[in-house]
């Protein structure tokens, strides 16, 4: 249904711009629908609302903070459904944050693995390299 443009409604372009995430993101998230069909104009582009626009910035932080599309996808169906409270979101926060931890550890364990076999490695010319040997090691 064709829509009148509005002040606080912008084209995708300008969301984009806004939000600072390309065009591609935003086509994403509304193809795997965390972003609603926006309205459009009568000549059918996109305009995107305040809450569109906010909806996103929730979504797009949340990825900086790691949070899966599946988990993004569970806070946004208990904020959109208004049935929630803040132990839920908390619950579901603690299980990202676990899983945040337990991946830092793996990279530490990386990390000290990778200096350790950088550092028995001499760097030179010839062609015995430790590294080498660590990797094909049974």
């Amino acid at each position: 249904m064709p829509f009148t443009v509005a002040r606080d409604h912008v084209k995708r372009g300008e969301l984009a711009r806004r939000s600072g995430c390309n065009l591609e993101t935003i086509r994403y998230y509304e193809g795997i629908k965390l972003m609603p069909e926006p309205a459009r104009t009568e000549s059918g582009h996109r305009l995107y609302s305040i809450v569109d626009q906010r909806r996103l910035r929730f979504i797009l932080r949340s990825r900086e903070l790691g949070f899966s599309i599946d988990e993004i996808r569970s806070l946004l169906s208990m904020v959109d459904s208004g049935a929630y409270t803040c132990g839920e979101i908390h619950a579901l926060t603690q299980e990202h944050l676990k899983s945040v931890t337990k991946k830092i550890s793996d990279l530490k364990k990386l990390q000290r693995t990778l200096k350790t076999i950088s550092n028995d490695c001499g760097a030179g010319d010839e062609p015995d390299c430790p590294i080498v040997e660590t990797l094909i090691a049974d």
